[in-house]
């Protein structure tokens, strides 16, 4: 056979066959090793060689003798084979979660720090060899990624169509005070009291939420401030530059100089956690979604 360069790509199958060779005293003895036929294991063999372009096996020798070129080909078919029980391994591994790494969506502070953090904290306890990365953006923002299959899960605010979803928390609206505003002497804050300051109107995720609540309404706050940065609204209004209306998960337990308290009428929103397709989800993705389904269900419990 002369040489040529090849034009098919070997098969495993012909590959095993050369692996077999050379543990065989014969062609047809390392063909019936992998189940195949005399004629069959001819076959195989020279379509090997055909698609290499090249005698793998001296012909003109007893037993089975490789070529020098077979000779310095062995080691890479071993190779190969190696690096598919690699990749068996691996596999058998993220499908066990042993290792892994799974990548979450968050909207807003809301969910990265109060919503997300007991769900990671259960599902790191389970499957500790399985790395977490949140990314925050925007609520539209995040949704885009998950279509466009940057990532397979996120927590959104809800409802969401085409997605399958499942609720996590209820967030209410609160209004946040200077410490020593008249407003903050009281339990419950009318909603009408908030138009008379320079309010500070958030930019992150509730800033759609607190608009429908003073449009649905008929209320309009003096806006004097439309910041993105939770620091720096709470910040403001410790200083006494204005106040504000935010979401109560978002917002830390105290804050120096400033108070939290229930709006009338108020405003609730539900954050979730979506994907595409639930049946369709990567082993870490999947066992993230019913961690956080048993989680909830705990949490409903709890509450009865």
């Amino acid at each position: 056979m002369g040489h040529r360069s090849g034009t098919t790509t070997p098969t495993l199958r012909q590959l095993q066959l050369l692996l077999a060779l050379t543990s065989s005293d014969g062609i047809a003895s390392a063909g019936a090793q992998l189940g195949m036929s005399p004629s069959a294991t001819s076959h195989a063999l020279r379509a090997l060689e055909k698609a290499l372009g090249t005698e793998l096996i001296d012909r003109n020798t007893a037993g089975v003798t490789l070529t020098y070129t077979g000779e310095h080909v062995l080691p890479h078919v071993r190779d190969v084979f190696a690096s598919l029980q690699l990749v068996q391994a691996t596999a058998l591994a993220g499908a066990a979660l042993k290792t892994g790494l799974l990548r979450l969506g968050s909207f807003g502070a809301s969910s990265t720090i109060r919503v997300l953090p007991p769900l990671i904290e259960r599902f790191k306890a389970r499957y500790p060899g399985v790395d977490v990365v949140v990314t925050e953006k925007p609520d539209e923002q995040t949704s885009r990624d998950l279509f466009e299959r940057r990532l397979e899960l996120a927590a959104v605010t809800l409802p969401k169509t085409d997605v399958d979803s499942q609720t996590l928390a209820v967030d209410e609206l609160v209004a946040v005070l200077p410490s020593g505003h008249p407003l903050a002497k009281l339990d419950t804050v009318p909603l009408k009291e908030m138009t008379a300051d320079p309010f500070i109107l958030t930019r992150a995720g509730s800033q759609a939420l607190v608009t429908r609540l003073f449009s649905r309404n008929a209320l309009r706050p003096r806006v004097t401030y439309e910041l993105l940065q939770l620091m720096s609204i709470l910040e403001l209004v410790a200083s006494g530059k204005g106040i504000s209306i935010l979401a109560k998960l978002a917002l830390p337990d105290r804050y120096p100089g400033t108070v939290f308290r229930p709006l009338s009428p108020g405003a609730s929103r539900r954050i979730g956690l979506v994907c595409l397709n639930q049946n369709r989800l990567s082993p870490a993705a999947h066992a993230f979604w019913q961690e956080a389904r048993r989680y909830h269900a705990e949490l409903k419990g709890a509450v009865r």
